[in-house]
């Protein structure tokens, strides 16, 4: 399915370049649950910052796409 620099660019467009949970969620259309499962057993890599995840967009279709 393409590189994830072709894919960045026409997949998410509404969505801002770091994402958080909730919006992941809407991305991926799953629960909160196995939101928080994919990135913290690191299958979405994620940056923790103070209490929140910003998980990059590109990460979320690098898992879609199986190039990660």
């Amino acid at each position: 399915m393409g590189n994830v620099k072709e894919n960045y660019e026409i997949m998410f467009t509404t969505y801002p370049d770091l994402v958080n949970i909730k919006q992941l969620t809407k991305m991926l259309g799953i629960g909160i649950t196995l939101a928080y499962r994919l990135v913290k057993n690191n299958t979405i890599k994620a940056i923790k910052v103070g209490r929140e995840y910003k998980i990059p967009k590109r990460n979320v279709i690098a898992y879609l796409t199986n190039t990660n």
